[in-house]
């Protein structure tokens, strides 16, 4: 009985545990669910709730109707904000393995960054800090996120083109950042990977070479008193 619950767990034969929250680390019924949403005490995610504007979706004029803002303007938008957030929690709390925005307009995603850390005390640190903080004017709500495996939160549909329930459809809508930027934030990072390597790997031919010196040094000091 107890590998039958473990093996359905957070899955949709799971009658007690809400399989979105578990999926996506939102669910749209909020706390009026009648499932729970077991919130993790430990994870490498965060979720930043609703810090994403999108202009396109929030620009009016004085009577109400909508402005015209192009898919550049959007986009340049778009990566200036993905930058400030990404270097933000990469100088402040750790290294980040992945962020993502959700672009869909529910109100229990609209807005959400997901954010990745390398290690799960970084993932707390975070969270901590952040809930003490503003963001445009905006309190920041932050916490720990069970979502860990991102193809499994979103919308397959959507990244075919092809989702019919638009911005209100209950799995992730995750907004794309230019190549150029993600070239220059995670090409970074490789680099930083790359530098930590080359100076262990120094480290390793530095102690290597002492040690055969110290040889060395002891068999010509053998050799030296008739010892072997």
């Amino acid at each position: 009985m107890a590998e039958y619950l473990a093996s359905i767990f957070g899955t949709e034969k799971d009658k007690v545990n809400c399989s979105f929250y578990f999926k996506i680390g939102a669910c749209r019924h909020g706390d009026r669910c009648s499932r729970l949403h077991n919130k993790p005490t430990f994870s490498q995610t965060i979720l930043i709730q609703n810090i994403y504007r999108n202009p396109q979706n929030s620009a009016q004029t004085a009577d109400a109707s909508r402005c015209a803002v192009s898919d550049v303007e959007m986009q340049e938008h778009y990566d200036e904000f993905f930058e400030e957030v990404f270097t933000e929690m990469e100088e402040k709390y750790g290294e980040v393995e992945e962020m993502n925005v959700c672009d869909n307009l529910g109100d229990h995603l609209v807005g959400n960054v997901y954010v990745k850390f390398r290690r799960e005390e970084d993932a707390e640190k975070a969270v901590m800090d952040l809930n003490n903080r503003w963001f445009n004017g905006q309190p920041i709500h932050a916490e720990l996120s069970p979502v860990t495996d991102f193809r499994e939160a979103c919308c397959r549909q959507y990244e075919m083109g092809e989702c019919t329930r638009g911005g209100f459809c209950n799995f992730m809508h995750l907004k794309p950042i230019s190549r150029e930027l993600r070239r220059e934030l995670y090409g970074r990072r490789r680099k930083r990977h790359r530098s930590r390597s080359r100076s262990r790997e120094r480290r390793s031919r530095s102690r290597e070479r002492g040690r055969r010196d110290r040889e060395r040094r002891r068999s010509r000091d053998r050799e030296r008193s008739g010892r072997f």
